[in-house]
């Protein structure tokens, strides 16, 4: 297809770059969605409510903003390798200690310590590989790098659906170990980010800077954090409770989970890499909108769907439009961001927007619970919570792409992003 031709152009270090940019996030994301598919487990195990260990969800997402800050001014001062490789490692390190958790506080610690890991890793790996393409490259590029996300919760589930049921609920977390390897290929094959070695990234190394352009740029920031609150909202809104849903409300077994939500990720996949590069000709807001529209007209049929074959339709149809928005994201924020700490803006206003939305599948799970109960071993209808809270995020996203900036194509080897007002 036409839209992927500036992938042809790419040099081998460009490749190597973008293939380690990707492979970061899906392995990121790889590891935290395996604890998505073992809430009930370990709810189980602790002999703790459901909404209760949740909260092991919501601890990693509200600590990735601190990763995000510490390894984006690393990134920011000595480059975007160094950081991103030490991302890796200690995410890697903290899944497999997770393992051994003798108790849920312990787990709690642990998923904390993940969630600083897993925050640097987004921000710094989109730079190194935006910096490093074309910028005709970047819609596409975009949406394939995003699409790591999906891809990681595609591999979670086929690893929950194959070995859950022999290794358990620690197994998983030591199949998590794994994205370590990940460091060897980037140290090897991957260069130094073009746009950090000319100089042009390098001046937000110390925490004043940070704060300076925060002042030179209030609003752009202000906009970036509500825009990726939104965004977060409408991603682990539709997520990261699917699987208890599928497991209680529809009483699945972990292999009919596995074939629902790999099926539900080939469509984010999908969704994200064609709206990704689509975004490229139509525009990134353009692009977003049109994807909130056709996603919020799904919602009855993605919650409301009662047989295997329908929830997996649904689920590919929603996530489609859910991944395809966010497929623009990277290009987006990397694009708004100021040429001096696009190391740090990018990720650091993505967390801070996980922050203020880390409580969303906890808040879903209650909120069915206390408003809509059924009686067990259903609990509640997590279908029907989970549908009300989609429309509101899907038309939040909307009205905040329709009033935000643009500046799709923008030169990152410029002296300095010229400044942006939302």
């Amino acid at each position: 297809m036409e839209i992927f031709a500036p992938l042809r152009e790419l040099s081998p270090s460009q490749w190597r770059t973008f293939i380690a940019a990707f492979l970061g996030w899906c392995l990121d994301a790889f590891d935290f969605f395996l604890v998505t598919f073992v809430i009930t487990a370990i709810a189980d195990d602790f002999k703790l409510p459901i909404p209760t260990v949740l909260f092991a969800v919501t601890i990693a997402l509200m600590f990735r903003p601190l990763g995000a800050l510490l390894f984006g001014m690393l990134a920011d001062r000595y480059g975007r390798r160094g950081p991103l490789m030490l991302s890796i490692a200690l995410y890697s390190l903290f899944e497999l200690l997770s393992g051994f958790s003798p108790n849920f506080t312990a787990l709690i610690v642990l998923r904390a310590l993940y969630g600083i890991a897993m925050g640097g890793e987004w921000g710094v790996g989109a730079a190194i590989a935006l910096e490093t393409l074309p910028a005709k490259a970047r819609g596409v590029a975009s949406g394939i790098i995003q699409q790591g996300y999906a891809t990681g919760y595609l591999l979670a589930a086929l690893v929950f659906g194959t070995l859950f049921q022999y290794i358990g609920w620690r197994g998983m977390f030591f199949v998590g170990v794994l994205p370590a390897l990940l460091v060897f290929y980037i140290r090897r094959g991957v260069e130094e980010s073009p746009a950090w070695r000319s100089g042009q990234s390098r001046s937000l190394g110390m925490g004043v800077g940070l704060w300076q352009s925060i002042r030179q740029h209030p609003i752009l920031f202000v906009y970036a954090i509500l825009l990726m609150a939104a965004f977060n909202f409408m991603s682990h809104g539709s997520q990261d409770l699917y699987p208890t849903f599928l497991l209680k409300q529809h009483g699945f077994n972990p292999q009919s989970v596995r074939n629902v939500t790999v099926l539900m990720n080939v469509g984010a996949i999908v969704g994200g890499t064609l709206i990704g590069a689509l975004s490229q000709r139509i525009g990134r807001r353009m692009a977003i909108m049109a994807c909130c529209g056709l996603g919020a007209v799904l919602v009855p049929f993605w919650s409301g769907a009662q047989t295997a074959a329908t929830l997996a339709l649904g689920a590919f149809a929603l996530q489609f439009f859910v991944q395809g928005a966010w497929g623009v994201v990277p290009a987006q924020l990397n694009e708004l961001s100021p040429a001096e700490a696009r190391g740090t803006f990018p990720g650091f206003t993505y967390q801070l927007g996980n922050l203020i939305t880390a409580y969303a599948a906890q808040w879903e799970a209650a909120f069915a619970t206390k408003r809509f109960p059924l009686p067990p071993p259903q609990g509640a209808n997590y279908g029907h919570a989970m549908a009300l809270a989609m429309v509101a995020v899907f038309a939040a996203v909307f009205i905040l792409a329709l009033v935000g900036p643009e500046r799709r194509g923008v030169d990152f080897m410029a002296k300095r992003a010229a400044t942006v007002s939302a």
